[in-house]
């Protein structure tokens, strides 16, 4: 048949097919999500008991650099030494590794061969994703439940330290020598990946990428797979290892980092306090389990909280910083209130994104305020940022800082901030961020998440229905 021919066809059977309408798709009944494991790698520590135990108890994972930090070994000494000189900023909060408890094992998920394709920010998600699985005891054999089991795990920047050796052998004329295995592990989905593959999780298989609000993006859209019908159980969450020469440099030149406390690390990273100067770069991964209510309790899961609110917001304002009047930071919170259908005065606790830096941390403040009101002003909300104990860590940040919020209502102590000696004045006695762990009763905490880009995630939890 000529070409003219088939085209006449093509045209009379779209044609009697768009001359009646499809019935309208089913209907989705909005499913509950809750939360059944958790799993941390972070500067305090490798463990969710570790982690919390130090961070209520006012622990600091924040240290100085030095030369191996910066992972330039394919580069002479001189030129280490001398690029570690160039940095402004010379502290970080750096996972503790070794053999140890609560240390985090390299030679068990970085080193042995068959992990050649795995970075280390694939490692640490795997690490965070074992532990959260054993704690739901969710390891399914089930063809059926591994079909309904997805993954939504983000990072902010992937592996920078292996773009860079790449760079080095460009530069000395042996690109010959590039690992195969170089794009899988700069690959910021592989983490997602990795995890899918290593429990053959056969559902959604996601990889958010929002800077600094990726982890809070991957459990809002995670939770949403879920009420959609996507998946039954989501393993969501977010993984950074940006401790490296390159990474830091950026920030420095970006201005983004603190440069005061060089001298004294574990002061450096002070949200809200009147001698901020800037965010400490930190690394880890946080994991958790999501599922569904009824499969959940069908199961008899141990159920840590219940995912009610989600909400996203965009600047539409500045690469790196907030508008003056909070307005993002005010539509995700709004939004993930709303979604949930509490009252802003039933919210017991705010683990606010604060990092530290002198504009981001009073524009949040003044932003919750405007959000909760009397509610805050009175002092009846509890308000923190963990930051403090264990600095930005970008990309994972929102997972781990949810993971806090959702520990907060669990043991009913709300964490500290560290370093707030001096609160900025925009504070009073009534509205002040805790300086000290609070045993209090929390049946609903809100954590906030902002990234460069002027993107925006709030994430609401409330205790077990």
């Amino acid at each position: 048949m000529a070409a003219s021919g088939w085209r006449k066809l093509f045209t009379r059977r779209i044609s009697s097919s768009s001359s009646s309408s499809f019935d309208p798709p089913p209907l989705v009944h909005s499913r509950r999500v809750v939360v059944t494991g958790l799993g941390l790698v972070t500067p305090l520590g490798c463990g969710v008991e570790t982690t919390w135990k130090t961070l209520i108890d006012g622990g600091c994972g924040v240290r100085g650099l030095t030369l191996e930090d910066l992972k330039m070994n394919g580069f002479d000494s001189e030129t280490q030494s001398h690029s570690f000189d160039q940095l402004t900023s010379k502290v970080a909060a750096i996972v503790p590794t070794g053999t140890n408890s609560g240390e985090f094992n390299q030679d068990l998920w970085l080193n042995s061969k068959e992990h050649r394709s795995i970075a280390r920010f694939i490692g640490y998600a795997l690490c965070a994703a074992d532990e959260a699985l054993r704690d739901a005891k969710w390891m399914p054999t089930d063809p059926e439940h591994k079909e309904r089991t997805g993954v939504s795990v983000g990072g902010g920047t992937g592996s920078i330290s292996d773009i860079l050796d790449a760079a080095q052998l460009i530069c000395e004329k042996r690109l010959r020598r590039l690992s195969p295995f170089f794009i899988p592990r700069i690959l910021i989905n592989m983490a997602a990946g990795h995890i899918s593959m290593k429990y053959g999780f056969q559902g959604p298989n996601h990889a958010a990428v929002t800077a600094c609000a990726t982890g809070a993006h991957s459990l809002g859209d995670a939770t949403r797979m879920i009420q959609f019908g996507d998946s039954d159980v989501m393993v969501a969450g977010g993984t950074e290892s940006s401790i490296d020469a390159l990474s830091i440099a950026g920030f420095c030149r970006s201005r983004a980092l603190s440069t005061k406390y060089n001298s004294s690390p574990q002061e450096a990273s002070r949200p809200f306090d009147c001698g901020r100067d800037g965010f400490v770069i930190g690394e880890g991964s946080g994991i958790l389990v999501l599922e569904e209510l009824e499969h959940a309790k069908n199961r008899g899961a141990k159920i840590y909280a219940e995912v009610r609110g989600y909400g996203m917001s965009g600047d539409a304002y500045h690469i790196t910083q907030p508008h003056t009047d909070g307005r993002g930071a005010i539509l995700a919170m709004t939004s993930a209130l709303r979604q949930s259908g509490l009252h802003p005065h039933q919210v017991d606790y705010v683990n606010a994104h604060a990092t530290s830096t002198p504009l981001g941390d009073s524009i949040e403040a003044n932003a919750i305020r405007n959000v909760f009101t009397e509610h805050a002003t009175s002092g009846s909300l509890a308000l923190s940022s963990t930051k403090g104990a264990v600095g930005h860590l970008l990309g994972a940040a929102g997972a781990v800082e949810a993971i806090f919020s959702i520990l907060a209502i669990h043991h009913g102590v709300a964490p500290l901030t560290l370093n707030l000696s001096k609160p900025d004045p925009l504070f009073n006695d009534a509205f002040m961020p805790l300086t000290a762990s609070k045993q209090m009763n929390i049946r609903a905490a809100l954590s906030n998440s902002f990234g460069f880009g002027g993107t925006n995630a709030s994430l609401l939890f409330t205790s077990p229905p």
